[in-house]
């Protein structure tokens, strides 16, 4: 294809070009958030990263006359497979130069790759999986993303489209503020609904956090089970993002539902560490640490990242509960701008929701597949 190598990373010089590209690639983008590298590096590392445990991956990048013009991931995610009894490969962490050939190689080897392993269909991007970054933004390119959230440029899904690949199913993503939503009504619905059903909200303990994580795990398997695209997460994947969101979650914004003893149900809302990771320019050091102590202080938008409730709880008012602390929560410690994401489209009740307590969508991403 037009003198394109594609070759897999298997030294420390490839992977560092495999980590390096995107900021080469997004150089003069003023929209794009360039990731810290030490923490690109902890989620690519085979060895150590507890979602390689139950999958195979193998990272590409392409060549041309010796330079790199792309990269890929292939995936094949067994819990993914077992939990939905398919034969599903996936693709991730795509970048590409503008050119039609780069991405159709790419991705040719990543299906040729899923499919030599059992794979009768490739679905993307995911990085690497539903429950990290994910889906290819469609619309919505003149601001930058929310924390994990991803960000492309606007030639991506047109690359797709020449590759041969189709829509799977688009995602979206809402933006509000907590000083215009009028919560008077849900606050008191949701009050009388949690008062007949015996359940409570709280925040999460700081002082027992490991062993509140460990039980919402349970929940967040149970509470999302049935959502298109859906992979559970191993206990050492939710024990290591928890305790990777510890660093900047706000107590009051980590909201678990409890009927006794039981967990039934948890939200969770993050300050935009994004606002802060920005200045950074993805190095920690020599002065990246001090630029991002000193913007945390200054972040004033949050992602409400998920809201669930276990089925029998469904019709509790939890969700309106959860809902109504967190607005009120969200005002208090001075939260501007909320988004609320990703919902997926065919979700009816959720995105109606939304719109309706004055939300407007204003960012949509597109999960891909190839057959």
């Amino acid at each position: 294809m037009g003198g394109i190598e594609v070759v897999a990373v298997d030294n420390q010089k490839t992977l560092k070009q495999f980590v390096e590209l995107p900021y080469t690639l997004y150089r003069n983008d003023p929209y794009w958030v360039p990731p810290l590298r030490i923490a690109v590096k902890e989620l690519l590392d085979r060895r150590k990263h507890p979602f390689y445990a139950n999958a195979e991956v193998e990272f590409c990048l392409a060549l041309r006359d010796g330079r790199v013009v792309g990269r890929l991931a292939a995936i094949l995610d067994r819990n993914y497979n077992r939990f939905h009894g398919e034969n599903a490969g996936f693709f991730g962490f795509f970048e590409s130069v503008n050119d039609v050939d780069v991405a159709g190689a790419l991705l040719s080897r990543a299906r040729q790759w899923v499919f030599d392993r059992g794979a009768t269909v490739m679905m993307g991007p995911v990085n690497p999986s539903t429950n990290y970054e994910c889906g290819m933004l469609l619309e919505g390119f003149d601001s930058s993303p929310m924390i994990m959230m991803p960000y492309n440029p606007s030639y991506y899904p047109v690359l797709m489209d020449q590759v041969g690949l189709r829509k799977a199913k688009d995602l979206y993503a809402y933006l509000s503020n907590p000083s215009i939503v009028e919560t008077r009504k849900i606050e008191r619905v949701a009050d009388r609904a949690l008062a007949a059903n015996g359940v409570r909200v709280r925040p999460i303990d700081m002082k027992n956090f490991d062993a509140d994580v460990e039980r919402v795990w349970n929940v967040y398997n149970a509470a999302w089970s049935g959502n298109w695209g859906f992979v559970p997460m191993t206990r050492e994947e939710f024990l290591l993002m928890g305790k990777e969101m510890k660093q900047i979650l706000k107590p009051e914004l980590v909201l678990i539902g409890e009927v006794g003893d039981s967990v039934v149900g948890f939200a969770l809302a993050l300050p935009d560490i994004n606002q802060a990771l920005k200045p950074a320019a993805g190095r920690l050091f020599p002065t990246g640490l001090l630029k991002i102590l000193y913007y945390q202080r200054l972040i004033n938008n949050l992602r409400v990242l998920t809201l669930g409730v276990v089925e029998e709880y469904r019709a509790s008012g939890l969700a309106a509960g959860f809902y109504a602390a967190l607005v009120r929560n969200a005002r208090k410690l001075g939260y501007g701008d909320c988004e609320m994401s990703w919902i997926l489209e065919d979700n009816i009740l959720m995105n109606r929701s939304l719109e309706l307590m004055g939300a407007r969508r204003y960012k949509t991403y597109r999960i891909y597949e190839w057959n």
